[in-house]
């Protein structure tokens, strides 16, 4: 049996999987996200409530961690940024830990279980409060399958490569929370949708009421949505181009709204070298919690290597 936790700011998310036919979650709880000693007091307790002890512990985390030196940066939960995590917890909670960046789980998820079966390559996409995501090549993540979760490899959000001109429209340089300016997670995301739409003289307005304008074929919600596309689609062609994906997964938010992911995907379509007549660009399938999924998957994969 594998104990699987997916780690957000707000709330943790437990699950017992004892194979990827049978993966029951189980119960949530808030998150310790300032204090690492109650944070894993409530793994432990996860541990001690299980049916047995576990194989090993497997995790889906909303950060990254560098694959040179093993620190990770998870900014919603302070006591883990800064550490060794792996090291950290395996010493802390005395079973084998595995790690994997929630944006590769989500992408393994749905390579597993989700729109990407039958697929030797999937791009898992997350278009929500952030933009980023995941690669996943004939069942393994490229990034690091050693189970300490490091690698940047799928952050596709991140660079300065967002479009400062759309035809005759100049935009501003949105600065993005990893410091640069221009990337497209400061202006493609759920919250860079309602700046984009400001800058274009809209009137303030949540990503939702933007794209039910848009679908209402409002003229201002409709210009933000086309520049908005167009800044999107550039680039994932690109990352298309290089990847060769069979289907690219779309999760996060704004990735509920099928009209707008069908139309990513019609633009995307049209700027790729493989002449493609069905979709690239899908909403994801997986119909379990995708972090728990992925992180089964990565320990599951352990149990087996090892």
């Amino acid at each position: 049996m594998i104990l699987c936790f997916d780690i957000g700011g707000t709330s943790i998310k437990i699950a017992e999987a004892f194979g990827l036919d049978d993966i029951r979650p189980t119960i949530r709880v808030p998150t310790p996200a300032r204090d690492f000693t109650a944070f894993t007091a409530v793994l432990q307790s996860a541990i001690d409530a299980a049916p047995g002890r576990p194989d090993c512990l497997a995790f889906s985390i909303a950060g990254v961690i560098d694959p040179e030196t093993g620190l990770a940066t998870v900014a919603n939960i302070p006591c883990l940024s800064g550490r060794r995590l792996r090291a950290d917890l395996e010493t802390a909670l005395g079973l084998p830990v595995v790690l994997g960046n929630d944006a590769d789980c989500f992408a393994l998820a749905e390579a597993t279980i989700g729109a990407g079966r039958g697929h030797a390559v999937v791009f898992g996409i997350i278009l929500g409060t952030g933009v980023g995501g995941g690669v996943v090549v004939r069942g393994q993540l490229i990034n690091d399958g050693a189970g300490s979760g490091g690698g940047f490899a799928g952050e596709w959000g991140h660079g300065p490569v967002a479009q400062r001109i759309v035809g005759e429209t100049v935009l501003p340089a949105f600065p993005c929370g990893c410091g640069q300016t221009g990337c497209l997670d400061a202006v493609c995301s759920a919250r860079g949708m309602e700046k984009l739409h400001l800058a274009l003289g809209g009137a303030g307005r949540t990503a939702e009421d933007i794209i039910a304008a848009w679908q209402a074929e409002e003229p201002a919600a409709s210009r933000t949505i086309a520049i908005w596309l167009d800044l999107l689609s550039g680039p994932l062609a690109m990352v298309q181009n290089m990847l060769g994906a069979g289907i690219m997964a779309a999760g996060g938010g704004l990735s509920n709204a099928r009209p707008l992911i069908e139309a990513l995907d019609k633009a995307v379509r049209a700027r790729i070298l493989q002449r493609l007549s069905r979709p690239l660009i899908v909403q994801a399938q997986c119909p379990i919690e995708p972090g728990l999924v992925g992180a089964a998957v990565l320990g599951l994969n352990r149990k087996h290597d090892g």
